[in-house]
């Protein structure tokens, strides 16, 4: 009688994990940077602080280093649901999100923190049709692009002229304006094209030469943050999976990546000061660029926020809608200028 007690109990207890087990919703997060970059180590968070609110009812799971889905088939993945969530940033799939490439334009972000707002204002004002796909999750941006080289000190546009520098997306456009040829190398592979001369240099923030380590192979970063364009990142989920969360799931999602995303855009400022400090002890110089030579700069990118007006005007888009958008942006980086000074929020650059 004692043996078949112990055996009932011991059918209670696996049937009822068992279920248990089975009620729990299982997500995957997909993400390209390295385990060790700080992308993987927020989302790493993110993931076990989200997993801790949801109190059981959800297990996120982050994968890495491209082991699920690369940055180029990061939309593509998530959208036939390889992955049921995925960061990567617009650049690696030109033209599938058009309108909200207006943050890869060179329209003098100051840093990340301020660019990440932008963004973020920009897609709840206009909410891009190109995402009703998708159910987006956060969105941030890199820190400001600079101008990176191996060999040749960069001190005037002109001085790009004939450079195969890294580029991709719209900031293979401001490459080009400057007299460069963009390369489109992922940067996990730029390491090595460095090394072995595939490119030159690259236009990339100052975080990277920690992050990716290129500040072993760079010598010279020109000081052309002015320019102002940057890398916008998002991360977004498969709409049919979304849908199918129970509505308290989705409410606390929505609350605590709102919060997760200031985190998020702090971190890009901080680590762009990692690279820079990175560089300096590696030997790199930085270039520093007057106001005069900055007008310069922001004359020569000119070309590419009037290619990006063509390109949308042709897609069906107002001329005088695409303004508003472009006049909006510029309002909310004076705005949110202001409020990163007020905050005293650290930036790699004085301004």
């Amino acid at each position: 009688m004692k043996k078949k007690c112990v055996l009932l109990v011991f059918i209670v207890l696996f049937l009822f994990s068992t279920h248990a087990s089975a009620d729990v919703i299982k997500l995957k997060l997909a993400n390209y940077f390295p385990p060790m970059h700080m992308n993987s180590i927020m989302m790493g968070k993110y993931c076990e602080e989200l997993n801790k609110k949801l109190a059981g009812k959800v297990e996120l799971t982050q994968y890495t280093g491209s082991t699920l889905l690369s940055a180029d088939k990061m939309a593509a993945g998530v959208l036939t649901g390889i992955a049921d969530m995925g960061l990567s940033n617009l650049s690696y799939t030109r033209g599938r999100f058009p309108v909200m490439e207006i943050m890869e334009l060179p329209l003098g972000f100051p840093s990340a923190w301020i660019a990440g707002h932008v963004a973020n204002d920009f897609y709840n004002k206009y909410k891009p049709k190109e995402f009703d796909k998708y159910q987006v999750i956060m969105l941030s941006t890199s820190p400001i692009n600079v101008v990176q080289t191996v060999k040749k000190p960069v001190n005037v546009p002109d001085d790009v002229k004939g450079l195969k520098l890294r580029g991709t997306g719209r900031l293979g456009d401001i490459v080009k304006a400057f007299g460069g040829t963009p390369i489109p190398v992922s940067t996990p592979e730029m390491y090595d094209s460095l090394k072995k001369g595939v490119i030159e240099g690259a236009l990339l923030p100052l975080e990277t030469l920690k992050g990716f380590k290129t500040g072993e192979v760079i010598k010279y970063s020109t000081a052309s943050w002015r320019v102002g364009s940057a890398y916008c990142f998002y991360v977004v989920m498969n709409k049919n999976k979304w849908k199918s969360l129970p509505p308290d799931v989705q409410k606390t999602i929505t609350e605590f990546s709102k919060d997760f995303t200031e985190r998020w855009t702090v971190e890009w400022n901080n680590i762009d000061i990692e690279g820079k400090d990175f560089f300096l002890k590696q030997g790199g110089k930085i270039i520093p660029l007057n106001e005069a030579e900055n007008a310069k700069w922001i004359a020569a990118a000119q070309p590419v926020i009037d290619d990006y007006k063509k390109d949308l005007a042709s897609k069906g888009f107002k001329a005088a809608e695409i303004d508003q958008w472009i006049g909006f942006v510029k309002e909310r980086i004076g705005y949110w200028t202001k409020q990163e000074k007020a905050k005293n929020i650290p930036t790699a650059y004085q301004y």
